[in-house]
């Protein structure tokens, strides 16, 4: 039997499994990615790309590509809930209309974070895209058709016995570490872990089609259309595909609709395409359905997601609700959390301690949006028992009637008009949630804390408030070079390697860490930045705001753009102080 030797053996070439190919590429650690399936997604499924997730995408070099491709700015601007679709004289009203993940790049706040915005692109579509950077970054790597059928661990590493599908042909790989990236199908069962949390609170129906919608749908501005369809007493949730039109113009689309988890009719796809004709009230109007799915609503995180030389990611080690889009993009920040520790291991720069500390510090993160998630879908319950939809019982007429009253100039209705209002634009925890992205802290040895490091003041996800405190993510600030070429400060980390960011007087802080990581092999940037001196200049005054360290002080920057360290001023003995950082960093006492 044929056996390979490599550092890391990624199982899964889902959005996970492929992110960390490609990162660990770029930190020069050879992997070996096999995913059971034939090919990427078949499914829609996940579209919504946040800004840290296409963040991540820029350090693999696939960003463009993806911009390229995805929803325009503008036609995923907002969201909006509406009074039925089509087919009744009352229908297609707009109930509210909400601003969503930036407004397409207008949300002051939204800039001011990232270099990057938002965007939207089906995971059907996505993934092709992450599959060819891959093969590119690591030519002859990449296995499709190729399953995990068993794995054993020891001290030294791991054995899996993978099999050719298309050849039916066996062959062993010995690892350093393994990535399960599988969404939990495989690796998880064979090491006896359990998904814990709650399950099967209500089932879905989702039917990806293809039709032509331009002369119903309206507000080429919207991406996501929750529509409440008195015909069926169902939530409809319709979102364009493209793949080269967008908005109402879109070539294909996705319809998600909901049942009881106890009722059967949900599996059958001649009911499902009638349920989906009569919720959007669109009769016998052409579309030609590609595949139809099911899924149930529920939220759960793995037992363990560590498991000696084996780490879970991505939907192996946590499962959402669609609402959010936290899905995809918190996979994609385990793996940015992840791959560095990895990659400092194998190249024998950091201790095994390192790596307890991916569990410490994105269980809690994880955890955090898988009930974010819950609660955004969770409060569409509560919108239909509300605007007088729940019951299956009643005629169609008469659940017209229960929503008429929402925007009815009887006073009667005044108080109810008030309760909908705030629950449709309380969503904005769905479409605004800009802290759930960033307001993070990491707790772990792999951090430095100190009385800086406490949670942010804020208590609400919607507000995002930059911070260079240890734990929290560095904060985007648009730089200059003395040439004037602008950067911004996540350009400054490198691949796989850390930033001393300095003040402009913290020269004593830049020479100590350069020698520091001289000394150890360890890649990094060192760089004094202020508004009238230094390496580089902060022309707008943005970082000098929020920076909260002195001119004499400095911050150090893990590879995942976390702030692992900060010294408010100078010191008198600045080498011996970033040493005994990094001592602590590599070594990651939990």
């Amino acid at each position: 039997m044929e056996t390979i030797e490599v550092p890391v053996l990624i199982v899964g070439g889902g959005g996970a499994g492929l992110t960390a190919s490609m990162l660990l590429a770029t930190m020069g650690v050879e992997t070996l990615l096999v995913s059971s399936l034939p090919t990427t997604s078949i499914l829609p499924k996940a579209h919504v790309l946040g800004q840290r997730a296409m963040e991540i995408m820029t350090d693999c070099g696939v960003a463009d590509a993806i911009y390229k491709v995805g929803t325009p700015p503008a036609q995923m601007s907002h969201t909006a809930f509406y009074a039925g679709f089509a087919g009744h004289p009352e229908a297609g009203r707009v109930l509210r209309k909400l601003e969503s993940w930036g407004a397409g790049g207008t949300d002051p706040d939204w800039v001011a974070a990232s270099p990057v915005l938002t965007t939207n692109l089906p995971q059907i579509r996505l993934e092709p895209l992450l599959k060819a950077r891959a093969e590119a970054l690591s030519p002859g790597r990449v296995h499709f058709g190729h399953e995990l059928i068993d794995l054993e661990q020891t001290e030294e590493g791991v054995l899996a016995t993978i099999r050719d599908l298309a050849h039916d042909t066996t062959y062993q790989v010995v690892a350093s570490y393994v990535i399960a990236a599988d969404g939990g199908r495989t690796i998880g069962p064979m090491l006896g872990l359990e998904m814990v949390g709650m399950t099967d609170l209500t089932r879905s129906v989702t039917v990806h089609f293809s039709a032509d919608l331009s002369e119903l749908a309206t507000d080429p501005d919207v991406l996501i259309r929750w529509i409440w369809c008195p015909e069926t007493a169902k939530l409809a949730v319709l979102v364009p595909m493209g793949p080269t039109r967008w908005g109402p113009d879109s070539e294909e689309w996705v319809c998600h609709l909901s049942y009881d988890i106890d009722d059967d009719r949900a599996f059958d796809d001649e009911v499902a395409i009638a349920d989906l004709r009569s919720s959007l009230g669109i009769g016998d109007h052409p579309i030609d359905a590609h595949l139809i799915t099911r899924w149930t609503i529920g939220g759960v995180v793995v037992s363990s997601m560590r498991e000696g030389r084996v780490f879970m990611v991505g939907d192996a080690a946590h499962r959402h609700p669609p609402t959010g889009g936290l899905g995809l993009t918190s996979a994609m920040h385990d793996v940015q959390n992840l791959c560095w520790k990895i990659a400092m291991a194998t190249k024998g720069l950091a201790g095994d301690a390192l790596l307890d500390s991916y569990e410490l510090e994105r269980r809690p993160v994880d955890q955090r949006n898988v009930d974010r998630s819950l609660e955004n879908a969770m409060n569409y319950l509560v919108m239909s028992e509300e605007f007088g939809l729940a019951d299956a019982a009643e005629a169609p007429e008469v659940r017209w009637e229960h929503l008429r009253r929402l925007w009815s100039d009887d006073q009667e209705h005044a108080e109810l008009q008030r309760r909908a209002l705030e629950l449709m634009v309380s969503q904005s925890m769905e479409f605004h949630e800009h802290d759930v992205e960033y307001g993070y802290v990491h707790r772990s040895g792999a951090v430095v804390h100190d009385e800086t490091s406490a949670d942010p003041v804020t208590t609400s996800f919607r507000i995002y408030e930059p911070s260079t405190a240890p734990g929290r993510p560095l904060p985007h600030a648009w730089l200059e070079t003395a040439q004037q070429e602008r950067l911004s400060t996540l350009d400054l980390v490198p691949p796989g390697g850390f930033l001393l960011l300095a003040g402009e007087e913290g020269a004593p802080w830049v020479d100590a860490a350069r020698q520091v990581a001289a000394d150890r092999g360890i890649e990094l940037t060192a760089v004094r930045v202020g508004h009238l001196a230094g390496d580089l200049f902060d022309p707008r005054l943005r970082l000098e705001r929020i920076r909260d360290f002195g001119p004499g002080g400095a911050i150090l920057v893990r590879p995942d753009r976390c702030t692992a360290w900060r010294s408010i001023g100078p010191s008198d003995d600045p080498a011996s102080e970033v040493r005994s950082v990094f001592d602590q960093i590599l070594g990651a006492a939990g």
